[in-house]
């Protein structure tokens, strides 16, 4: 039996905190029965403008309570305070978004017909119980693009949060509640990975979405393929920044150190691997491995000890294939010092692996198509970054790049409204913007013939 083990342990001193229990069968199958139930008679008896006021209410929730909720996250995942404050105040911006967009992006959508008489309309209706399985990365933010869409279409949600997140999970299950969801259209269920499968088996169960590993991700796609439910996975990340050309190389340099310590490395969308053209990439290496290596002082730990050794296991196999290390220092627990890691060769075991943490790999490019080639030699294709002076330059490689999302001359520049997902082994399906709340719905046509 594989038992997972619901607790929250701090990791910047390793105490286990509090420790939840996890479901019974008999609390999953009620579980599942509750947003069944649920989904067949609310969405039914409610309007879309009726439940984007709901969502709206929990949008407003988020900003009453920001305070106790990023209190939380830092306690059970090491997000710094700061960062844990934007994530809540992001997801009540999503919230809004979704009541304030919902009626429209939900309206009948009538077709022009090619010939014909009468009239020809798609309807879009929810589809029923929804299990999201979400990470520990971003408790809040994870749920937020997942539930708010969903809801306001009327689709109920089992939610199956990260082991070490059972705290936030709960919050946000009352928080739902609160806001004046019934019982049954949103439920926290602490089950294990046996559980989930049968969860996903279940007939009363329409489509489940997941972020997370890819190991995790396959293995769910199969369950849900083999019941012929639909998935939407959002998976890792490797993503490119490349840097082309730039008239303020300190700017670049700061983007590129924000992009890679967003979290505390922790992000699937966070800059991983930089490739820089070779005219620019020793003032560039030089000037960013001293900011990121400074980026050290006062560091947040990783989410878990266990998380800082897998990362510390990747930099030594790396560095045992031939590539050169500069970092801040020697991991303490689950503090890891930022590092870089340069003279990563195709043949290095870390060449096609995401490192999640605070470690860099720098790589230095001839020209825009070696860049663009280095780039797209990932088996990952979620975000990734451009940086260049000249417009034209940005749009040819923006066309050429392999990746769900392209951000040029920035970073950190995700909203609400923009559609957030990958190709390759990053996964498929998009959440946030217009396409986030069309993925669980049923697009049904409406043919009359006069």
């Amino acid at each position: 039996m594989n038992m997972t083990q619901y607790a929250v342990t701090d990791p910047a001193t390793a105490e286990v905190v509090a420790t939840y229990p996890t479901a019974t069968d008999a609390e999953v199958q009620a579980a599942i029965e509750a947003a069944h139930k649920t989904g067949r008679t609310w969405a039914k008896s409610t309007t879309v403008a009726e439940r984007a006021a709901l969502i709206r209410k929990v949008a407003e929730l988020h900003e009453q309570r920001r305070e106790q909720l990023a209190d939380v996250i830092v306690r059970e995942m090491g997000k710094p305070r700061d960062q844990s404050l934007g994530e809540v105040d992001f997801c009540a911006a999503i919230y809004q978004y979704y009541a304030d967009n919902a009626e429209k992006f939900l309206a009948d959508e009538p077709i022009e017909l090619l010939d014909g008489e009468g009239s020809a309309v798609i309807k879009r209706s929810p589809i029923g119980v929804l299990l999201g399985i979400m990470p520990w990365n971003y408790p809040y933010y994870q749920v937020a693009r997942f539930a708010g869409p969903n809801l306001v279409v009327g689709n109920t949600i089992l939610l199956k949060h990260a082991p070490q997140c059972p705290e936030s999970a709960e919050l946000l299950q009352l928080l739902f509640l609160e806001a004046g969801f019934p019982q049954g259209a949103y439920v926290d269920i602490r089950a294990t990975n046996e559980q989930v499968a049968n969860i996903i088996a279940d007939p009363r169960v329409a489509a489940v979405s997941l972020t997370g590993s890819e190991r995790a991700g396959a293995a769910v796609a199969e369950i849900a393929g083999r019941n012929l439910k639909k998935c939407v996975l959002e998976l890792g990340g490797s993503d490119p920044f490349i840097v082309l050309s730039t008239d303020d190389l300190d700017a670049t340099v700061q983007a590129a150190v924000d992009g890679r310590m967003e979290n505390t490395g922790q992000a699937c969308n966070a800059a991983k691997r930089f490739i820089v053209n070779e005219s620019i990439y020793d003032d560039f290496l030089a000037k960013f491995t001293e900011k990121l290596l400074a980026a050290g002082e006062g560091i947040a730990p990783l989410s878990s000890e266990q998380a800082a050794v897998r990362l510390e296991d990747q930099v030594k196999s790396a560095v045992e294939a031939g590539a050169k290390l500069t970092a801040a220092g020697e991991r303490k627990g689950a503090f890891f010092p930022p590092a870089v890691l340069t003279g990563v060769t195709e043949d290095n075991p870390v060449y096609r692996q995401e490192l999640f943490g605070p470690v860099a790999v720098v790589y230095k490019a001839g020209s825009e198509e070696e860049a663009v080639q280095i780039a797209n030699d990932t088996p990952f294709g979620l975000g990734s970054y451009v940086f260049t002076t000249d417009s034209e330059q940005a749009a040819r490689v923006a066309d050429k790049i392999e990746a769900g999302m392209v951000f040029v001359n920035a970073v950190g520049a995700e909203g609400a409204e923009l559609p957030f997902g990958g190709v390759k082994r990053s996964g498929f399906g998009r959440e946030l913007g217009r396409y986030g709340i069309d993925e669980f719905v049923n697009k049904k046509l409406i043919r009359v013939v006069d």
